[in-house]
């Protein structure tokens, strides 16, 4: 049986500048920082680095909850990431973004009133 979801990686050209940009949008140290990895523990979930990758928006996209999608677009947009869509209502309450990061990579947000967190295993 497949479980939730676990870790997402994103592949960066500069691991010291991504590890302080993450750190900031997240508010929290990594919890596992080596030269070939460095993992975050993002509410039971993890966000992974990878140094030399080739960062890309034509990939898959991570959608991380948040409360007020408004309030945390304008913040990581302060912090340096670029708006790459637009806040969308997508039906019953839930609002999806996306947005570049310094780096390429797409960081998608999500606030859905329906997710249960009960429910992650």
């Amino acid at each position: 049986m497949i479980k939730g979801l676990r870790t997402v990686k994103y592949p960066v050209n500069d691991l010291a500048k991504a590890k302080a940009w993450y750190s900031e949008v997240f508010g929290t140290a990594p919890y596992f920082d080596q030269p070939f990895y460095v993992g975050f523990a993002i509410a039971g979930f993890e966000l992974g680095l990878v140094p030399d990758g080739e960062p890309g928006s034509a990939g898959c996209c991570a959608y991380w909850g948040v409360d007020n999608i408004e309030d945390e677009v304008a913040r990581i947009a302060a912090l340096g990431a670029k708006v790459h869509a637009d806040i969308q209502d997508v039906g019953e309450g839930i609002k999806v973004a996306e947005l570049a990061d310094p780096f390429g990579n797409l960081l998608g947000l999500i606030c859905n009133p329906l997710f249960k967190v009960e429910d992650v295993r």
